[in-house]
Order: C-alpha cells, then sequence, then structure tokens
C-alpha cells in the first residue's frame, strides 16, 4: 500500500496583481485568509473551496491531498 506524499509549500499567486509567493500550509488547520505582500488585497477561499491554498495556491492543502482532492477538509 503506497502512501501519497505530502507537499507542505504552495505558491499563492493574488488574483488583483499577480504577485506570486511561496508559502508553507498549515497542517492542522484551514488557512481562511491571507494578505497578498504586494499590493494588501485580503485573500480569502471562493466558493466551494475550503482555504486560500485551494483557491489560490500551486497546490491544494495537506487534507485535500490526502483526500485526492475530493471533499471539504473543514467540513468534520
Amino acid at each position: 500500500m503506497d502512501r501519497k506524499e505530502i507537499t507542505l509549500q504552495s505558491r499563492l499567486r493574488c488574483p488583483s496583481c499577480g504577485f506570486e509567493k511561496e508559502e508553507q500550509m498549515p497542517t492542522n488547520a484551514c488557512q481562511y485568509f491571507y494578505s497578498c505582500n504586494s499590493c494588501g488585497e485580503q485573500l480569502k477561499p471562493l466558493k466551494g473551496d475550503c482555504c486560500v491554498f485551494c483557491s489560490y495556491g500551486s497546490v491544494p492543502c495537506p487534507p485535500i491531498q490526502e483526500n485526492g482532492g475530493g471533499g471539504n477538509c473543514c467540513s468534520a
């Protein structure tokens, strides 16, 4: 039984100005808010996403990675 390796780094991209920054994802909670380091825009998840990493990141959050991309990690 192979266990999928979980990626803990994700590159967040601001939808307002396009600025990108690599960030460490938390493993014990969803990150609901994130402030862009360039323009100051306060990012929050898009409808249907559990966190800013799932909406704006290059890699979804660790719980979603573990579940194969399905479900909402904060709904439990």
